[in-house]
């Protein structure tokens, strides 16, 4: 049978009604312990700190996390890691696979490599960093989480991304907030192309403060704020018109 290694229990794992009351600071290791049976413990009564480690590329590791924990993930994870995230601060010391933080709606998750594709897609709240570049389609639908690349991105992050704020401190593939809504990206480097109904914007004062606040938060603290771009929505593809029939 697998066994999980914890640091203030002998509680065993396997007993559903133990599980749901374990004490704090838990240590589980995907290398003799089922996923299954360590999300089932992440998603009862649990408190403290977390570490998980050896997840070896494991999908959903951490996912549907709704306790204000921390978890600490020791390794690189596959699809859909922290997805559905609320509450809970996990770290990931590694790299991660499509959908890191997918629809996730509060906490935070902070990726230490980097990102595949679709990180922070759909995502409603919370802050999502990815300290290393994250691949296409970075925050694709996102609808009010903020969300720091440390890194480049690629092609169409940002598609159709409704509400809020994408920071990128390298490159930007193409198609770069295509059919935007009302998100606003920040960009230090250089942008391959714009997508549909997405430009340049100026740099007011509160977007300087807001840009300051989300780098702060993502421990890039130090950057020249006059070294990023701002962009958003030209608001021509909220509704239909024939002359732009072509562009949708």
């Amino acid at each position: 049978m697998d066994t999980m290694t914890l640091d203030s229990t002998t509680q065993s794992p396997t007993d559903p009604a133990k599980a749901e009351t374990m004490s704090p600071n838990h240590h589980f290791d995907l290398a003799n312990t089922a996923l299954r049976e360590i999300n089932s413990v992440l998603h009862g009564d649990i408190s403290g700190e977390i570490v998980i480690d050896n997840p070896a590329g494991a999908h959903s590791v951490a996912a549907g996390v709704n306790a204000p924990v921390k978890i600490t993930v020791n390794g690189h994870v596959g699809y859909y890691a922290a997805g559905m995230n609320q509450q809970a601060e996990v770290t990931i010391n590694g790299n991660a696979g499509t959908g890191v933080a997918e629809n996730m709606m509060s906490g935070s998750v902070i990726v230490k490599g980097n990102a595949s594709q679709s990180a922070g897609a759909t995502a409603h709240g919370g802050l999502l960093v990815v300290e290393g570049d994250a691949a296409a389609r970075c925050g694709i639908s996102m609808k009010g989480v903020d969300i720091v690349i440390g890194g480049d991105v690629g092609h169409n992050s940002a598609f159709m991304a409704q509400a809020g704020r994408l920071v990128i401190r390298g490159n930007a593939g193409d198609g770069l907030g295509d059919s935007i809504y009302e998100t606003r990206i920040y960009v230090r480097g250089e942008v391959a192309s714009l997508g549909a109904d997405c430009i340049a914007k100026p740099m007011r004062e509160e977007h300087l403060e807001e840009l300051a606040g989300l780098l702060k938060a993502a421990g890039y603290g130090d950057d020249d704020l006059t070294a990023y771009t701002r962009y958003g929505s030209a608001r021509e593809l909220y509704h239909f018109k024939v002359d732009n029939a072509s562009a949708y």
